[in-house]
Parts: structure tokens; sequence; C-alpha cells
């Protein structure tokens, strides 16, 4: 037997301050946006982009990504809430998905781009390093919560899951895959990967960071959600991985677009500085 190397047990869900009750998840997502934002604003002043134009998008993305986060996940889970209505807006017990934020908050991105007369794919390349180490920190609040984990595992890292949180049949295994903890350490890896582009790439076309992104999240999230026992389905498709393949192929074309085809992409403004950026 290979030698115990984790164990991963949640202390719970929150904490109390006084009469305040504190949820793990809250705090994860707030750090996350404060994290996000500082860091764009400072990539937009590498880019000599303003970097307030950062912190009114961040605004916009986080009225339309939280929302549409859980609006998403309720959609595919709407016979745990069609009794309940009132708890579709229980978004403090859990239950977001991060494709519902992805799509919401890009709408938001769209518009405001265009409102502001700015290239949607600058300001996509600005927010990705960011967006990408928020997912890496809110996968932690699975954790918390006792969820979005993998299937049974002995493996020599484990994660223990309480009775009560346990699927249907499984009542009496107590250790799974800690599919949080694979999907957290692979967004730092893109990451990693998406800030040494912007600082070490001597010219990159604009989109290139976002594109990246996508399809490099993707690749990671399509095989962790093989692991997990609890994804959002549409008949028998997992409708993360659905997701991950669009975005792969998304995220290749346009690159192909950039560097196979040497053009620049479609944008909401006429003339968005297609040529690459200097990104030092």
């Amino acid at each position: 037997m290979l030698p115990l190397l984790a164990e991963f047990t949640s202390p719970g869900i929150g904490f109390q301050i006084g009469l305040l009750s504190i949820r793990w998840y809250g705090v994860l997502i707030a750090s996350a946006v404060l994290i996000g934002v500082n860091l764009s604003q400072y990539l937009a002043s590498r880019r000599q982009v303003n970097p307030e134009l950062l912190s009114d998008l961040a605004i916009w993305l986080v009225l339309a990504a939280i929302p549409s986060a859980r609006l998403y996940y309720v959609i595919f889970q709407w016979r745990d809430y069609v009794g309940n209505p009132a708890s579709m807006i229980a978004i403090w017990q859990g239950g977001i998905a991060i494709h519902g934020a992805i799509l919401g908050g890009t709408i938001a991105a769209l518009i405001f781009a265009r409102v502001k007369k700015i290239s949607f794919w600058q300001l996509a390349d600005l927010v990705a390093p960011s967006l990408i180490l928020g997912q890496a920190i809110g996968r932690w609040g699975n954790f918390f919560n006792s969820e979005a984990f993998g299937s049974p595992t002995d493996l020599p890292w484990k994660l223990f899951i309480p009775l009560d949180r346990r699927p249907p049949g499984l009542e009496n295994v107590a250790y799974y895959h800690p599919t949080f903890l694979y999907e957290s350490l692979w967004n730092l890896g893109v990451f990693a990967l998406l800030m040494f582009l912007f600082f070490k790439g001597s010219r990159l076309k604009v989109g290139t960071l976002f594109l990246t992104y996508m399809v490099a999240y993707s690749a990671g999230r399509f095989w962790i959600e093989g692991l997990r026992t609890d994804s959002l389905m549409l008949g028998f498709l997992r409708m993360a991985q659905v997701v991950s393949l669009t975005g792969i192929a998304i995220g290749a074309i346009g690159l192909f677009w950039l560097y196979g085809m040497k053009r620049s992409l479609p944008d909401v403004v006429d003339d968005p500085n297609p040529d690459s950026q200097p990104t030092r």
C-alpha cells in the first residue's frame, strides 16, 4: 500500500465573528476580485492602458458574472430548485458554475468595450491572467463546502467527504479525488504561462493571451471534469466537457487566425490596433 501523502478534510463552510456569520466561499470570491482588479490594473499600466478602465470593467464583470454563474447552475439543476424558488438566490450555500460566469462576463465586457470604444480583445488579454488566478482561488470554495469532488479513490492523496455530502449509493465511501485541488493547481499553471507570455513574449498580437487561456484552461477542465461525480448534465453529456471542447476549438481557431493567417480578430471598434502589442 502506498503511504498517505495528503488527506484533505474541510473545516466547514464558514465561521463566526460575534453575531456575523462569514462564509468561506464569499471570502474567497471577494479576495479573488480584489487581487484580480489590482493585477489587471498593473498589467494595463504595462500596456499603456488607463488602469481606471479596469476598475470600471471589474464592476461590470462582477454584476454580470455572479448572477450568470448562479443562473447557469440553477438551469441545469432545475429539479432541485423548482419546489423552493427562494433557494435559487442562496449563492452563499454554493452552487455556481464558472462557465456561466465566463459567459456573463464576456457579454458584459463586449458591451463595456463598445461603450468605452476600446478593443474587446485588448481588455480580454488584460483580464485573462486575473481570471485564471481567480478561478484557482475560487476552487477552494468547493473544498470548504465539500462539493465538486471526484470519484472514490484510495490514492495517497484524497479528500474526506462528510456522510451528508456523499453521492447516493456511496454513503459508505469516505474518500474521493480532490478535484478542487487538481483544478486549482492546473489553473495556477495556466496563470504562470500567461504571465510568462505577457512579460517574455517579444510581441504578442491582440487577443493572444485570452485565446491561450481558453485553450489551456479548457484542456484541464475537460479531463478533470471526467473525474467528477456531480457534473451538470445535458442528457448523457457532461456540459462542462462540451463547453471545454468548444473553448479549445474557438481558442485554437483564433490563434490560427492570428498567427497562421496573420489577420486581426473581429472587434467591437473599427480600429482596435490589431498590430502586435509590446509587452514590456
